[in-house]
């Protein structure tokens, strides 16, 4: 099938399903490249539906909404994996590019076809099983100790679909609610890393620096690049461990492989196909951020060059604060972003237009330097500001 190009412009159309930041980010990409970003959101009131010109609105749950998005677009691929694999394979069987195809994406759709597929690989992850019952649960927890993880195969994310529990009584409830789950050992870890790598339909693989997450609330807060005080062999291994599950499942585009650092080395928590928050730092901290790598993969362009444009990179999550019932007018939120540029010039700000509400990300701030204390503390301190309106040191005159 030939490629389909924009008659506008000459070049290709990507049909990317949901309308969230990730594609308002990667529209941003999109316009430096000369590509047309196509948006299936189901508000116009999306984060990247309020800036991209060709907005359709729909479910991501209808295969008639997929089709609307995939007629005429070069390839189609993903802000969030909340598609039912079967209308990827649907699109696929109807000729339409999708990338990545709905065999890769799967493993980050299901945790439980993802445990299967890391224990026929032998790579690294955490004790698991499958549980049916109350029983499963005691039984696995007879073996690996209480409490233990219970997470729902499909559907979570920051957090959400995860439970710690400490007896089968909790299990039940919990299985009554929700059917089938994973179990997991709780995994003693030292934090939590993430290892991006973005491949092409040629088969090239790009990396970046391995990066620490720092999580509150089950909600990524921080991202600190490059990880600080990881040995140089231990974030080798967990590139080449991301590369090796790029190639293994045949992902086109953006992988993050999220880690477990124990103290004898790294084990896999869950995948993300896709742009993922863990990388918002490569706008400003990376030759390349994963915005535009991700369209280069799905598109099989050439993949750009992934160093660090500073010594450190600290991206600090803008969540909606204590009072998230404010009544938050373009007055009050164009002060405090006034006010954030007079404190901190050297900050750089992404703003995600969405309302506000209790543990909401509302953007993201991103500091460089070469200092890691001092580059985070900055970081942090924006963030905040803009989070909640605590200025934690007076205004420079």
């Amino acid at each position: 099938m030939a490629a389909l190009l924009d008659p506008r412009t000459g070049l290709p159309v990507v049909g990317m399903v949901g309308g969230g930041q990730l594609s308002r980010m990667t529209h941003q990409a999109a316009i430096a490249l000369g590509q047309s970003l196509r948006v299936l959101a189901t508000d116009p009131a999306e984060s990247a539906a309020l800036v991209a010109a060709d907005v359709r609105l729909g479910d991501h749950r209808s295969l008639a909404d997929l089709e609307q998005l995939a007629d005429g677009a070069t390839v189609v691929t993903f802000d969030h994996e909340h598609v039912p694999t079967e209308h990827l394979h649907a699109l696929e069987a109807a000729g339409h590019l999708v990338r990545p195809g709905p065999d890769a994406l799967v493993h980050a759709q299901d945790k439980l076809v993802l445990r299967r597929a890391l224990d026929a690989a032998g790579e690294p992850q955490p004790a698991w099983a499958q549980a049916d019952s109350a029983d499963d649960v005691a039984a696995f927890a007879a073996e690996h100790g209480w409490p233990v993880v219970l997470k729902t195969p499909r559907g979570g994310y920051d957090g959400k679909g995860v439970f710690v529990v400490s007896d089968a009584e909790e299990s039940g409830r919990l299985l009554d609610r929700h059917g089938t789950l994973l179990v997991e050992a709780r995994v003693v870890m030292v934090r939590e890393l993430s290892a991006q790598v973005a491949r092409s339909p040629f088969g090239q693989v790009a990396v970046w620096p391995v990066v620490e997450t720092v999580q509150r609330d089950g909600v990524c807060a921080e991202v600190l690049a490059p990880a600080p005080g990881l040995s140089d062999e231990l974030a080798t291994a967990a590139q080449e461990l991301a590369v090796r599950i790029a190639d293994r499942l045949g992902v086109v585009g953006m992988l993050a492989v999220e880690l477990f650092e124990t103290a004898d080395g790294v084990l896999v928590n869950e995948l993300a196909m896709r742009p993922h928050n863990s990388g918002h730092w490569t706008i400003e901290g990376a030759r390349t951020s994963q915005f535009e790598q991700h369209l280069r993969a799905v598109l099989d362009y050439p993949l750009g060059d992934t160093r660090m444009t500073a010594p450190v990179a600290v991206m600090a999550n803008i969540l909606g604060g204590a009072a998230a019932d404010e009544d938050w007018t373009g007055p009050v939120l164009d002060e405090r972003i006034h006010h954030f540029m007079a404190h901190w010039p050297d900050v750089k700000l992404h703003w995600y237009g969405k309302g506000q509400r209790s543990g909401r990300k509302l953007g993201h701030v991103t500091a460089l330097g070469g200092d890691l204390t001092t580059v985070r503390a900055r970081a942090a301190a924006a963030a905040r500001y803009l989070a909640d309106g605590v200025m934690e040191a007076p205004l420079r005159s």
